[in-house]
């Protein structure tokens, strides 16, 4: 699922507990509960790759 994706890169990446994780999907943020197949599916280019977008951001404003 999208939220397991999430969990993976939080956890590749080392990501503080106070930063915030935001992926997009088409200038979208994709539903936890999608699978990854489902958001390929919908949204993948002509060049059958899904691009996701990511950004982070400190939810404690440090």
């Amino acid at each position: 699922s999208v939220g397991q994706f999430y969990f993976l890169i939080r956890k590749r990446i080392h990501l503080r507990p106070e930063d915030a994780l935001f992926f997009f999907v088409n200038n979208t943020i994709p539903p936890t509960s999608a699978t990854m197949g489902q958001l390929y599916e919908d949204n993948h280019e002509e060049d059958y790759f899904l691009y996701v977008a990511y950004s982070d951001e400190s939810v404690y404003g440090k």
